[in-house]
């Protein structure tokens, strides 16, 4: 029982991590596929004693380890979306499968193994994205802009100006019209490929008077 505690406790604190970003696979999900591949890795160790003392009974508890590994990828598959060359959900279904390896580690008798990896994980998901701001961008990698602005105001033609002002270009563009039931109101999907700041970009489309909110990010990680 106290290794289910523990694979419940450590696969909580990446899904808190997940929940607080407000991703699709949050708190709860995390929770239970950290619990579920520990219980699995249970199983496969103490669940079969009572045919293990027949001389002709020969098993191999690795098998049950290597079947979470291959079915945890139907959840990632999930997970991950794939729209023309943007891959979106890749970074939160990798967590999904992290969690699953804290889970079968708690299971298999492996506490400081368990807590070695999600410490790791934090530190990827914290301290990475500083390292990542600093690298040098190629003009070639893709950003994501995602702009909700009021209707009838002519902004999205003062955005694409803002945009090629900061050196950016459009790679791909989707409009959709009263999204969320809101009247009157737009929300933009954008494509963007430059060596400039995303985020000074994002900054300035946001003073613009009628933009109701302005989301950016790299394409790959943009619902990560």
């Amino acid at each position: 029982m106290w290794r289910l505690g523990l694979a419940l406790m450590l696969s909580s604190v990446i899904g808190v991590e997940r929940e607080m970003g407000q991703k699709s696979a949050g708190l709860r999900t995390y929770s239970l596929v950290g619990v579920g591949a520990a219980v699995f890795m249970l199983v496969s160790t103490h669940g079969f004693n009572d045919v293990l003392g027949n001389p002709r009974t020969v098993l191999d508890p690795s098998r049950v380890a290597a079947q979470i590994v291959s079915g945890i990828g139907f959840i990632g598959g999930g997970i991950i979306f794939v729209r023309r060359d943007t891959v979106r959900g890749l970074t939160t279904a990798a967590g999904v499968w992290v969690t699953a390896a804290v889970g079968m580690a708690c299971g298999g008798d492996l506490p400081l193994v368990a807590i070695a990896t999600t410490l790791v994980y934090l530190v990827v998901a914290y301290l990475y994205p500083l390292l990542v701001r600093k690298l040098p961008r190629s003009r070639f990698a893709p950003s994501e802009l995602r702009l909700e602005y009021l209707d009838g105001r002519g902004l999205l033609r003062e955005a694409l100006v803002q945009c090629s002002q900061r050196g950016f270009t459009i790679a791909d563009l989707e409009i959709k019209h009263g999204e969320n039931g809101g009247h009157g109101r737009v929300t933009v999907d954008l494509e963007v490929r430059g060596q400039g700041s995303i985020a000074e970009l994002a900054s300035e489309l946001n003073e613009l008077d009628g933009v109701l909110a302005v989301h950016a990010g790299d394409a790959n990680e943009f619902a990560y």
